[in-house]
Formats: C-alpha cells, sequence, structure tokens
C-alpha cells in the first residue's frame, strides 16, 4: 500500500535523508526509533510533503504523490499526527475532528472515533486548548482517522503522555492495525512502546536507517549497537 523508494531530502545544501527505503502493507505497523535528531521527524515532515523531496519515490497503492501538495496528500489517503499535537486550541472537540473530515464529504464524525477514544465524546463540547495534554493526543489522533486515510503517519504519540493514556493510544493503535485496512508509520521515543506495536522496526542514525527487522526476527545485540552509534 504504501512503498517509500531511494529517499533524499535536504534542508537547502545539507542533505539530511539519505536513501530511505521503506514498504508497508495494509494491517502493518512499521515503528522508527532512534535518538533525537537522527532524521524520524524529518521523514515524517518529508512522507506528508512540508518538506520537498530532493529525489526518490513514494507512492499510495502505486500512485506516485512524491510532488504533490500536502493536502493533496490527505485526499489520496494519507493522513499525519505531527509532534507536538497541534491541535486547534480555541475549537471544541467536534469542530476539531470535523476538520479531518473536509477531505471525505461528509459532516457527522463516525462514531467509530468516538468509541476508539470515549473522553472526546464526553468533552466533545469542550474546546481543545482546555483538554490535557493526553486528551490532546486522542484528538489529534481522532482528527487524522476522520479523514478515513489509507496511512497514518504518527510522530512521537506518546511524547509527554501519562502512563494511562499511553496505555489508550497503544490500545487504539493494536485495534487500528487489527482491522488490516491501514498502514501505519510509528516514530516512537519510548523502544518497549515501538517493540510490543511495531510489526517492523527501524532504527534510524543521522538521517540513514541503520537497522532494519522484522519483530519476530530481532537481534537485540545488533539493535542495541544500532541505537548507541
Amino acid at each position: 500500500m504504501f512503498d517509500v523508494r531511494n529517499l533524499n531530502v535536504a534542508y537547502g545544501q545539507s542533505q539530511v535523508l539519505h536513501g530511505i527505503n521503506m514498504t508497508i502493507a495494509p494491517g502493518e505497523i512499521v515503528a522508527v526509533v532512534g535518538r533525537n535528531g537522527m532524521g524520524k521527524s524529518t521523514l515524517m515532515k518529508s512522507l506528508i510533503g512540508t518538506m520537498p523531496t530532493r529525489s526518490g519515490q513514494v507512492t499510495i497503492d502505486g500512485t506516485d504523490i512524491t510532488k504533490l501538495p500536502s493536502h493533496t496528500r490527505v485526499a489520496k489517503g494519507l493522513a499525519y499526527v505531527p509532534q507536538g499535537r497541534q491541535i486547534f486550541g480555541t475549537m471544541t472537540v467536534r469542530e476539531n475532528i470535523e476538520t479531518g473530515l473536509v477531505v471525505t464529504g461528509k459532516s457527522e464524525v463516525p462514531d467509530e472515533i468516538y468509541s476508539l477514544f470515549p473522553i472526546l465524546w464526553e468533552f466533545n463540547k469542550r474546546r481543545g486548548g482546555n483538554l490535557s495534554g493526553g486528551q490532546q493526543q486522542q484528538l489529534a489522533i481522532a482528527r487524522a482517522l476522520a479523514s478515513d486515510p489509507k496511512i497514518l503517519l504518527l510522530d512521537e504519540p506518546t511524547e509527554g503522555i501519562q502512563p494511562s493514556i499511553i496505555k489508550d493510544i497503544g490500545r487504539a493503535i493494536s485495534y487500528l492495525r487489527g482491522l488490516k485496512e491501514m498502514a501505519i508509520v510509528l516514530v516512537e521515543q519510548y523502544l518497549d512502546f515501538a517493540q510490543e506495536l511495531g510489526d517492523h522496526l527501524v532504527v534510524m542514525d543521522r538521517g540513514s536507517i541503520v537497522y532494519s527487522c522484522d519483530k519476530t526476527n530481532i537481534d537485540e545485540g545488533a539493535l542495541k549497537r544500532a541505537l548507541a552509534i
């Protein structure tokens, strides 16, 4: 469903992503880990189109989206939950989620979204800025899901979140994988969380993939060495 081939990205003359390759099928989660500043969030921004690609190709269901603007990528089936959530603080929970409906032509928030995150139904008339950090993260994921995506990009969804909400987010991600309709790219700072959810684990260092392995074949020694580079 989602194919990234030899992706190279640069800030001006400084190249920051080097030949990234990644293929993800429906119902599969690829977890991307690595130290801070190693290019994980840059990868996500390049996939959603807020950073231009120097070379390489990104496709969804065989359709090349490499040169498309972000809003068109969303219409093609890509959804992005950025690091730091970036919800609309003055809008209600319902209004935030409804912004994700624009590309679908729907006007009503699907019940399934509230089933995933019941607290959002309870607080649907509350302003987003009045929610806790964990509730805002759930709202950001719900807004992305409202666009009915084929591929969901999650950039550090557990950052600054209390443990109970991390468990809720983990359960929601596992449920989405179980539907086998969506491919998920998860950038995560907590290795345990990444290993628990990821079907495939990728380690990034200085803009390159330095270790890649299926969940069932992880070499713990090689993984620790890659994370320590």
